[in-house]
């Protein structure tokens, strides 16, 4: 569903970064056909299809369900459909930033907790980068 008639452009890219924006500095970058959107270089939503889908976790997953907000679900490449932790925003969250902050705030912290769960950026980076190959010491002889 394409929210209030707008498709993936920049108008509709322009307004979600205006919803999220009292939260702090917004960037966006294309993916997968839509948009990845950081608050302060927190990656907390995502538009795809026309929507834009808020991070969850088990915390705040039960407060987008009693709003209606259904995952961000994709299929994969043997044809099975897999659900997200990006729930979509509630339509009333979409019509000004001052309705959208609750929701914005509850991404934040789920995100924030995603990524305190993980552990640094650099050491998982590090851990999971092959080691370069040793160069081979000359025998003597």
């Amino acid at each position: 569903m394409i929210y209030k008639g707008l498709s993936m452009n920049d108008e509709f890219l322009s307004w979600c970064r205006e919803l999220l924006s009292p939260l702090g500095t917004v960037r966006s970058c294309r993916m997968f056909g839509g948009h990845g959107l950081y608050v302060d270089e927190v990656f907390l939503a995502l538009i795809a299809g026309g929507r834009l889908y808020l991070k969850a976790d088990d915390e705040s997953r039960p407060r987008f369900e009693a709003a209606g907000s259904r995952p961000f679900e994709y299929r994969r490449a043997g044809g099975q459909d897999t659900a997200t932790s990006y729930f979509a925003a509630p339509e009333e969250a979409m019509d000004s930033p001052a309705q959208m902050q609750d929701w914005a705030r509850l991404a934040m912290a789920s995100a924030l907790r995603a990524r305190t769960s993980k552990g640094p950026a650099k050491a998982r980076a590090r851990s999971a980068a092959p080691r370069p190959a040793q160069p081979k010491k000359a025998r003597p002889g």
